[in-house]
């Protein structure tokens, strides 16, 4: 089995957030996808398969499968579109959240996603003993969006991760307006055994309609503050949210299972 170890939203390796893809001829089971991503010890290991002209495509934690991933799908396009067929402009993945569909353009990489509905849900003082800090406000979608008034204390953020698995969402997204760019963000998933996603895209589902409503813009530059760091260009259309950045190869192995 063919692994590729992917740095995306990156320009350099050891930048950007690490995705393992594998390339499968057939899909193997559910059991043998989780331990390998345990192996692999990254936020997302991808598979994928062909299937048509499209690609089916899952996503898995060390804690088990997610519904929605950015980076790794972002990296399993450039696995794609640079090593197998490096003619194609565009690639489609069936996936559980529909389909996604990743577009080529020179050296970045579009990706369409939905954008999450979020509702506001009054700030507790159990989110702000988990995060050290009190948010300004708080919204829920599939993940919990807590906004701040500082990028400082994003940046500076050392949560409680035993006490962010009470929370509620899945994720842990917490955001401020950004000074050289329009936001800035951290994302912490102790529930799927991460302890930070070094840049989330699925985290920007939630994060950009926020920012895109707030800010009166719909087009955006995110900086995830994670220790590796990585930008986002970001684009709210609809119902949709758009994500392009770069991905760079880091490496690549055979499986033996």
């Amino acid at each position: 089995m063919r692994q590729y170890i992917i740095d995306a939203f990156a320009d350099e390796v050891f930048t950007g957030n690490p995705a393992a893809v594998c390339v499968l001829n057939e899909w193997i089971s559910d059991d043998l996808m989780q331990k390998i991503a345990i192996e692999n010890n990254l936020s997302e290991t991808a598979f994928t398969v062909k299937s048509g002209g499209k690609y089916e495509l899952r996503w898995f934690t060390p804690g088990g499968e997610i519904d929605l991933c950015g980076h790794a799908t972002l990296a399993t396009s450039y696995v794609i579109m640079n090593r197998y067929e490096k003619d194609r402009k565009s690639v489609s993945f069936e996936t559980k959240s529909g389909t996604l569909t990743v577009q080529r353009l020179d050296d970045l990489y579009e990706m369409k996603f939905p954008a999450y509905s979020l509702k506001q849900i009054p700030v507790t003082q159990d989110m702000t003993e988990a995060m050290g800090a009190q948010p300004e406000a708080a919204y829920l979608g599939r993940d919990l969006l807590c906004v701040f008034d500082s990028p400082e204390t994003i940046a500076q953020m050392k949560p409680d991760l035993d006490k962010i698995k009470e929370l509620n969402g899945l994720l842990l997204h917490v955001t401020a307006k950004g000074i050289e760019t329009d936001c800035i963000s951290r994302t912490f998933a102790p529930k799927l055994a991460v302890d930070e996603d070094p840049v989330c895209g699925s985290g920007h589902c939630h994060i950009v309609p926020y920012w895109a409503n707030t800010l009166a813009k719909s087009e955006l530059t995110a900086y995830q503050a994670s220790k590796r760091g990585g930008t986002l260009f970001c684009r709210l259309e609809g119902e949709s949210v758009y994500l392009t950045g770069r991905a760079v190869l880091y490496a690549e192995a055979e499986i033996h299972v």
